[in-house]
């Protein structure tokens, strides 16, 4: 598993004066904000991008919403145990971060999104897409799509290795996406600091479901669909 903005140009004075006075209004805009709690009481950031409410954070909730617990498989355990649970799982091995679950916690007759929010749909993440900047026939393509929207998901951080092949992010949406990496089928941890993946809540067959990622060394958004078994960050959306 490894990873252009459109100016328009004018002439005559008063589109002139429109052009930067449209400017000037989007560069003092502020971005809506808000919190929201999971049952254990864990409290998230959150962001309005477009008409989306979003999770600002990684969810890292250990309880369905009935307070049944989620099973854990730390990283100190052989990989092959993660590799062979048939039940809900997820493991932490940053809680800055939040948790890395595998698919079977939202392929579930349990809940684990927060009360009023929900594991976002590929189609939901596609409306995210689209919001950014990414072109209708392009969001639904498979692989690398888009040119910038990954960058204004990415916040600016100091853990991420001082590369010039990285790209730090502007974080423009407030998405303030941080690069938590996953858990391989395999069972191994990637910590590298270099990755981001979620889960969507829409399956591509009985083994796979649609997934998002971004890497640091591209500023476009990745889609696909894997192996259920893999460990993925989940973002919630508000119903």
């Amino acid at each position: 598993m490894k990873k252009q903005t459109l100016y328009i140009v004018t002439t005559g004075l008063l589109l002139l004066f429109g052009t930067v006075s449209c400017k000037k209004e989007e560069s003092t805009k502020k971005l809506e904000t808000g919190t929201m709690s999971d049952i254990q009481g864990n409290t998230y950031k959150t962001i309005k991008i477009g008409n989306q409410w979003w999770m600002a954070e990684n969810l890292k909730v250990t309880v369905f919403n009935d307070q049944t617990p989620i099973s854990t498989i730390s990283e100190n355990v052989a990989d092959s145990v993660w590799t062979k649970s048939t039940k809900a799982a997820y493991c932490i091995y940053d809680t800055t971060l939040g948790a890395l679950y595998n698919w079977k916690v939202i392929d579930n007759i349990k809940i684990i999104a927060p009360k009023g929010w929900h594991i976002p749909s590929d189609d939901e993440w596609k409306t995210l897409e689209k919001t950014l900047g990414m072109g209708t026939s392009e969001v639904e393509k498979t692989a690398w799509r888009g040119t910038t929207e990954a960058d204004k998901l990415l916040t600016n951080s100091t853990s991420i290795p001082m590369n010039s092949d990285y790209s730090f992010g502007s974080n423009e949406s407030g998405f303030n996406a941080l690069f938590a990496g996953c858990r391989l089928f395999s069972g191994e941890i990637n910590k590298e600091k270099n990755t981001a993946f979620w889960w969507t809540s829409t399956p591509s067959n009985d083994k796979e479901a649609w997934y998002r990622y971004i890497d640091a060394k591209q500023k476009k958004i990745f889609r696909q669909h894997t192996y259920t078994s893999y460990g993925f960050s989940i973002r919630c959306i508000k119903d």
